[in-house]
Formats: C-alpha cells, sequence, structure tokens
C-alpha cells in the first residue's frame, strides 16, 4: 500500500470515530426540534432548542450556525426579538454573505428604532430628554441599515429599498441616502440565501 493510501485510510478512520463520538441523544434532540418546528410547534420547539444549547459545541461549525439560524426565527416567530437578535447575530457573523438573516435583523433593529421613535413623537424638541431620545432612535437606524442594505443588494424589494431611504432621511444623512445607488452594487457581488448545515 502507497503512503497516500495509508493517510486516506487513517484520515478516514478519524473522521468515522469522531463522528462516532458525537452522542447520539443530540442527534435525536436535533430531529424532535426540526420536527416541532416543521409541525409549527413554536413552543415545543423553544422548549427543545434550549435544551441542544448546551451541547453546541458539539454540533460541526456549519449546523450550529444553522441551528442557530432556525432558533433564531423561532424567537423572532414567538416575539423573543432580543433573543432572536442575539442568535440571528451569531449567524451574521459566521456567514455575512446570508442575506436572509441580514433582513431580518435589519427589521428587527428596524422594530426597535420605531418604538424609540414613538416617543419622540410624542415629546417637544425642548424636551431636555428629545436629543437623548433622537440618539437612541440614530443608534437604532445605524444598526439596521447595514443588514437592510445587505438584503437590498441580494434581494431587490420596494419596501426595503423605500425604509432604507426613509431611514436615512429621518437621521438626515444625505451623504447615506445619495450614495445608497453606489454602494449596493459592491455588496451584491457576494450573496447567500440558504444555509447549509453540511
Amino acid at each position: 500500500m502507497s503512503k497516500r493510501t495509508i493517510l486516506l485510510l487513517i484520515l478516514g478512520f478519524v473522521a468515522i470515530s469522531s463522528k462516532a463520538q458525537m452522542p447520539d441523544s443530540l442527534f435525536s434532540k436535533l430531529g424532535d426540534f426540526d420536527l416541532a418546528r416543521f409541525y409549527d410547534n413554536v413552543s415545543g420547539a423553544i422548549i427543545l432548542g434550549e435544551k441542544i444549547l448546551p451541547d453546541t459545541a458539539k454540533l460541526p461549525a456549519k449546523a450550529r450556525i444553522s441551528f442557530f439560524g432556525h432558533l433564531a426565527k423561532i424567537y423572532e416567530d414567538n416575539g423573543q426579538d432580543t433573543k432572536a437578535v442575539f442568535y440571528y447575530e451569531k449567524v451574521a457573523t459566521a456567514v455575512p454573505d446570508y442575506y436572509v438573516v441580514q433582513r431580518a435583523l435589519g427589521y428587527l433593529y428596524n422594530k426597535t428604532a420605531e418604538t424609540v421613535q414613538l416617543k419622540l413623537f410624542a415629546s417637544s424638541k425642548d424636551d431636555p430628554a428629545y436629543k437623548q431620545l433622537f440618539a437612541a432612535y440614530k443608534d437604532a437606524v445605524l444598526k439596521a441599515l447595514p443588514h437592510l442594505e445587505k438584503a437590498q443588494a441580494c434581494d431587490p424589494s420596494d419596501e426595503t429599498l423605500d425604509l432604507i431611504k426613509t431611514l436615512y432621511k429621518n437621521i438626515h444623512d444625505e451623504r447615506g441616502l445619495n450614495s445608497i445607488n453606489s454602494r449596493l452594487p459592491d455588496l451584491s457581488k457576494s450573496c447567500i440565501d440558504i444555509l447549509s448545515d453540511h
């Protein structure tokens, strides 16, 4: 046998044995989690997902990121925005070109901005709290915009583009507003629409 064949056999054995070290119970839990998601059992999926969380380090990297994405979506659907953002951010950090998660983050951050904006509308510009509220609004908008722009570049939508333009106008950022059309082509060069867990 050649050295190359022996090396391939050893590598194959190591890969098989490392897969064998993965507890069957973890794969079983993932299967139950996927079934709960499939049947739109949101509360069941959350319970199952939270049982998997302590063991996510045992998952292969792509499977872990895919799991975080699914869990974030379930949290979002259940109105648990803070938890959804936390896990969506993990996915966005690992796979920045996955525009589906970018859109989700953009709209969730915009939701926060809208909450602050309502408080702005309710206060007068003479109110000392107005400047603080506007600063908080601007911070939320600036978190939303990069995510919305990536989503718009990869999957154009009139609704998203209108929102982006409105947000720039609301924070009085003429430069950002006027340069949006020149930035989108660069952002569209690398787009992923489906996460692989393999």
